[in-house]
């Protein structure tokens, strides 16, 4: 582990620890302190990142430590949108998720500053990498409604049922896949020339991309049917999404284009 001894780090932790004590104190049903203790946590995961932006002097979305930084800050806002608008409750795992997408940040990656290659030096580095994050966080939400109807849980509290509320985190996170792939496309040709490269990173994120699509073609066909097949499919996808995110970055097997990504 590398633990970081720097007001970056400072930062880090108490967000970190904010998402555990909430979490803590939705387990003890003291809702109204968990739900103050979430957004203290979003808060100050905000502030991490705006020091990290401040720090590199650029957007901090070049490598695993500031993609899974950013992930720390999306949670709650995507928390509230989908408690608000989409009817999809779940807040204890959203914590969860929080607390998970910060600590390699913490204590797993690197904090050390890294030069912008020149083929991060493009307006579309920014959009392409942060639809891709605002599409994992919905993933991922999706794929713990997933595992916890294959566990037999229901979220309750006058939300959509668990299978019906992983449907719609899919809908919502579908869009952005697509449109990273489209955005990653364009930034390609511009940066490399060619709109498709063939790429590691390139082809587990199609492979993520097209588990999804069988997932949503599957659930127009048979509907709810099969609520636990349904929920395999999430949970297949999201198991691709790590891949792309760190076997591909970290393993040596997968050097390409986007090895700076570590």
């Amino acid at each position: 582990m590398a633990i970081k001894w720097t007001i970056q780090g400072l930062l880090i932790y108490t967000a970190l620890a904010m998402y555990v004590l909430a979490f803590v104190a939705r387990l003890f049903r003291v809702r109204r302190a968990g739900q103050a203790l979430y957004f203290l946590g979003f808060a100050v995961a905000g502030v991490a990142v705006v020091y990290r932006w401040w720090h590199v002097w650029h957007v901090p979305m070049q490598n695993l430590f500031e993609v899974f930084l950013c992930l720390g800050v999306l949670i709650w806002p995507i928390s509230l949108l989908c408690r608000r608008r989409l009817g999809v409750g779940g807040v204890a795992g959203d914590m969860v998720i929080a607390a998970i997408v910060l600590f390699p940040a913490g204590l797993i990656f690197s904090a050390e500053p890294q030069q912008l290659p020149p083929a991060l030096q493009s307006g579309l580095f920014g959009p392409h990498v942060f639809v891709y994050m605002l599409a994992y966080i919905f993933m991922a939400k999706a794929s713990v409604q997933a595992a916890a109807q294959l566990a037999g849980k229901e979220f309750g509290e006058g939300f959509a049922e668990t299978e019906e509320g992983t449907y719609r985190m899919v809908c919502a996170g579908f869009p952005l896949l697509t449109l990273g792939l489209v955005l990653g496309s364009v930034w390609g040709q511009q940066a490399w020339g060619d709109w498709w490269g063939w790429d590691p990173k390139e082809l587990w994120s199609l492979a993520s991309w097209l588990v999804y699509v069988g997932y949503l073609h599957w659930r127009y066909m048979q509907g709810r049917r099969y609520p636990r097949v349904n929920s395999v499919w999430v949970v297949v996808g999201m198991a691709v999404i790590l891949v792309t995110l760190l076997w591909v970055n970290l393993s040596r097997l997968f050097e390409g284009l986007h090895s700076y990504a570590r």
